[in-house]
C-alpha cells in the first residue's frame, strides 16, 4: 500500500505541552534531533551546533520570502467582529478581489468594514463570491494597496494552535519572520507573499548564518510564498489528483547557476524547510535548469520519490496526516532510511522536543 493511500501512518498523538508558543530566544537555542540515514545514527543537540554535523562540503537552500500580517478583524452590519484571513500569496498582477477564509457566516453582497481607529480613511470589502469555505472580496481601494492595509491593520498569521503565546504583535512580526526575509515583486506576482513563515527557517540568527559562512558553508535563497494549504491535512481530492494547492515560486538566474555549480562539483544539497524542498523539486520537474524561473507549483511529493536536487533536510516537527510529513517520509525513503518519520517523532517526543511552527528542528543526512 503507498503512502498516499494509507495516511493513517502519518497521525500520532501531540500532548498540548509539546506545542511550542513561542521560539527559543535565541532562535539557535533550540534542540536539533541529527538524523544520519546512513549510519541510522541519532544524535540530539542544539541548532546553533549545525555546522558539526552537516555534510562535508554541503551548501544550504532557503527560502527568503517574507510573512505578512494577513489576519484582519472586520465588523458587518450584523457582526460586530469578523476575522479575515487573506490570501496574499495568490494574488495576481489582473487581480481585482482577493480570496479569503472567514471564522464567521457571511453573505455574498455583504460589506466588511475593517476594524480600525481611524474612522477618517474607511477600509472595506464587498463578498462578491463563494466556493465552499473560501471568499472573494473586492476591497474599496486597489490591489495594490493592500499589503499596505495588512500592515497598518492586519496582525501575524500565527497558526490556530499557538493559543497561548506571551509575545506581544509587535514581537510577532518579529519573530515569526527569518531573518533573512525580503520583500521581493515578482514577474508574476504583485508584492504576493507568504501568509505563514518557512518556520524551519526560523531557526536560523544572523551569528549562525556569519558562522556558517566562516566555515565554508555555502548558502542560496530561493522563494515560495507559503499559502495556509502548508498546514492543512491531507483531503481525498489531494488523493485522487495527486496534487496539492498551488504555491507560487522564484528561482533567480543567479540561484540557479549557483545550484548547478554546486551540484555538478557533486556537493550535497541541504534544503531548509520542506518550502524549499517544494521550490528546489518543482524547479527540476519543469526546467532546465540553467536559467531561473518565476511559476506555480502543485507538486505532491510523498513516498515513492525520486528527488532531483535534494539530498539533506533541515525541518521542524509537524501536523499530523499533513503533506510535509509525507515528504518528510518520502526523503526517508528515498534515503533507504532504516527509521520512520513516526519512529523519529517518537525520539523527539522522548527528549523532550517541541512541535510545530516555534517548536524545535531535525536535520536528516
Amino acid at each position: 500500500m503507498s503512502a498516499i493511500s494509507d495516511t493513517n501512518r502519518y497521525n500520532y498523538e501531540l500532548p498540548p505541552e509539546h506545542i511550542a508558543q513561542q521560539p527559543s530566544n535565541p532562535r539557535d537555542a533550540c534542540k536539533l534531533l541529527i538524523y544520519d540515514t546512513k549510519d541510522d545514527a541519532i544524535t540530539i543537540d542544539v541548532f546553533s551546533s549545525l555546522e558539526k554535523y552537516l555534510p562535508q562540503n554541503s551548501f544550504l537552500v532557503m527560502n527568503n520570502t517574507h510573512v505578512v500580517p494577513a489576519r484582519l478583524y472586520c465588523s458587518s452590519d450584523t457582526k460586530e467582529r469578523i476575522e479575515v484571513f487573506i490570501l496574499m500569496n495568490e494574488i495576481q498582477p489582473e487581480d481585482t478581489e482577493i480570496r479569503c477564509m472567514v471564522d464567521r457566516k457571511i453573505r455574498v453582497g455583504e460589506t466588511l468594514r475593517v476594524l480600525c481607529e481611524d474612522k477618517k480613511t474607511e477600509k472595506s470589502f464587498t463578498v462578491t463570491a463563494q466556493d465552499r469555505q473560501y471568499f472573494m472580496l473586492k476591497p474599496n481601494f486597489t490591489i495594490i494597496e493592500m499589503k499596505k492595509v495588512l500592515h497598518d491593520f492586519g496582525t501575524t498569521p500565527i497558526p490556530k494552535y499557538i493559543r497561548h503565546t506571551p509575545l506581544s504583535e509587535n514581537e510577532l512580526r518579529e519573530k515569526y519572520q527569518t531573518v533573512f526575509a525580503k520583500m521581493k515583486k515578482s514577474e508574476v506576482k504583485i508584492d504576493a507573499q507568504s501568509v505563514a513563515a518557512p518556520t524551519a527557517s526560523l531557526h536560523f540568527t544572523n551569528d549562525l548564518l556569519a558562522k556558517l559562512k566562516q566555515e565554508g558553508v555555502d548558502s542560496v535563497e530561493v522563494t515560495l510564498h507559503v499559502g495556509l494549504g502548508t498546514f492543512a491535512p491531507i483531503n481525498d481530492e489531494n488523493i485522487a489528483q495527486k496534487k496539492l494547492f498551488t504555491e507560487y515560486y522564484e528561482v533567480s538566474d543567479e540561484s540557479a547557476q549557483q545550484i548547478a555549480l554546486f551540484k555538478s562539483q557533486r556537493r550535497p544539497l541541504v534544503a531548509v524547510g520542506t518550502t524549499a524542498v517544494r521550490t528546489l523539486e518543482s524547479f527540476a520537474n519543469s526546467s532546465d535548469m540553467k536559467n531561473g524561473t518565476t511559476a506555480g507549483t502543485d507538486i505532491f511529493i510523498f513516498p515513492p520519490y525520486n528527488f532531483k536536487l535534494v539530498d539533506g533536510l533541515i525541518t521542524n516537527f509537524h501536523l499530523p496526516n499533513s503533506s510535509l510529513m509525507m515528504l518528510v517520509d518520502a526523503l526517508l525513503k528515498h534515503k533507504k532510511a532504516t527509521r520512520t518519520i513516526k519512529e523519529l517523532y517518537e525520539i523527539a517526543l522522548k527528549n523532550d522536543f517541541l512541535f510545530y511552527s516555534f517548536g524545535d528542528a531535525m536535520l536528516i543526512i
